[in-house]
C-alpha cells in the first residue's frame, strides 16, 4: 500500500460522516457485488478506516491498490481479486 494522488475507480462508496463500522460495511458490500478486477474506492473521514480497511483487504484476499490522504478524508482504492 502506497500513498497515491490519482487512481481510477469503477465504483465509489462515499462514507464520509459515517460512524464505525459503516465505512467498512459499505466497502464490503460493494466489493462483494463487484466483478473480479474492479476497483472500488471508499471515501471515509473515520480514522478507524485506516486500520480496518487494510486489515479486511488482506483477510479477504483483495488488493489494497492505494490510499489517498486528503485534508478532510481518506480515499481507499481496493481491487477485487
Amino acid at each position: 500500500m502506497t500513498p497515491q494522488t490519482e487512481l481510477g475507480a469503477d465504483v465509489t462508496v462515499d462514507s464520509r460522516g459515517a460512524g464505525c463500522p459503516g465505512p467498512l460495511m459499505g466497502l464490503v458490500g460493494e466489493v462483494h457485488n463487484a466483478e473480479q478486477g474492479a476497483v472500488v474506492r471508499l471515501l471515509s473521514d473515520n480514522e478507524r478506516s485506516l486500520g480496518d480497511v487494510p486489515g479486511w483487504a488482506e483477510e479477504a484476499g483483495n488488493d489494497l491498490a492505494g490510499v489517498v490522504d486528503g485534508k478532510k478524508h481518506h480515499g481507499f482504492y481496493l481491487e477485487k481479486v
